[in-house]
């Protein structure tokens, strides 16, 4: 029992530092954008977290939000990586060279892996069947991609065109 209260008291530790975060780092002039790339990037992680859930490669035996709903973490899922989402995005370096490019990718995945693997390691809070972290990494790469890709989209921004 006193477990699952720690695991409880983490994921709420994590829900108000992701919101100090959002607050203190995303400028005021760049909400609109942060708010569309935090919506587009819980459309990722809603189908692919449910997918690998449903396939019971990760199970997380401590929910603290809608537990009878589905077996994905809502805080994870849809709170915090939408978050990050957010922050990669209105700070992604448009202007710089590939390899800041790189960089900044390789830090937000690296973020929520490390986070991860100590969860796994320390807390019920994710739990890996038939999963590794390395297919975390490769698969929080990629919605990455796919949320900047998203955003230069429905921003319009192009090469020649760097609004950011």
């Amino acid at each position: 029992m006193k477990k699952k209260t720690t695991d409880k008291t983490f994921l709420f530790l994590a829900i108000i530092i992701t919101t100090i975060f959002l607050i203190k780092f995303t400028p005021k002039n760049k909400v609109r954008e942060a708010h569309v790339s935090f919506l587009f990037k819980q459309l990722i992680t809603w189908i692919f977290g449910l997918l690998v859930v449903e396939k019971k490669l990760i199970s997380y035996p401590t929910r603290i939000f809608f537990k009878n709903v589905n077996k994905t973490s809502f805080v994870f899922e849809y709170y915090i990586y939408p978050a990050l989402s957010s922050l990669f995005n209105v700070h992604f370096p448009e202007k710089s060279n590939i390899l800041i490019k790189f960089s900044h990718y390789f830090f937000f995945t690296a973020i929520i892996i490390i986070f991860e693997v100590l969860a796994v390691k320390y807390t019920g809070l994710i739990h890996y069947k038939k999963w590794k972290w390395q297919w975390s990494f490769i698969s929080i790469w990629i919605s990455y991609y796919v949320s900047r890709l998203y955003f230069r989209w429905f921003f319009k921004i192009t090469p020649n065109n760097h609004n950011y």
